[in-house]
């Protein structure tokens, strides 16, 4: 079982930054891929991005390509998704979530366990 806890969510100006935080419960937060979604109000839920298991890959939706970056620290169960020049449309509720499977995934559907996300709002 692992239990996830997004945070750092807020009200940002176009161009601005974010980082927004997920700390999971449990001792399987190594073996697991922890991906990034969002939904928009309105909007279906849509991949963020991944880190596999030990932090040597990640993946990144096309939209958040050279913005966003995934890091993990499997010290503290804690993965971290840094947001630059943050744009209107990245207004969303953030979810992180963990594969177990460990290599990661875009397909929301792999991932075993979710957050309860975190609102950000990113103002022009």
């Amino acid at each position: 079982q692992v239990q996830l806890v997004e945070s750092g969510g807020g009200l940002v100006q176009a161009g601005g930054s974010l980082r927004l935080s997920c700390q999971a419960s449990g001792r399987t937060f190594s073996r697991c891929a922890m991906g990034w979604f969002r939904q928009a109000p309105g909007k279906e839920r849509e991949f963020v991005g991944y880190i596999n298991k030990s932090g040597g890959t990640t993946e990144y939706a096309g939209s958040v390509k050279g913005r966003f970056t995934i890091t993990r620290d499997n010290a503290v169960n804690t993965v971290y998704l840094q947001m630059n020049s943050l744009k209107p449309e990245d207004t969303a509720v953030y979810y992180c979530a963990a594969d177990l499977d460990g290599y990661g995934t875009s397909r929301g559907s792999d991932y075993n366990y979710w957050g309860q996300g975190t609102q950000v709002i990113v103002s022009s």
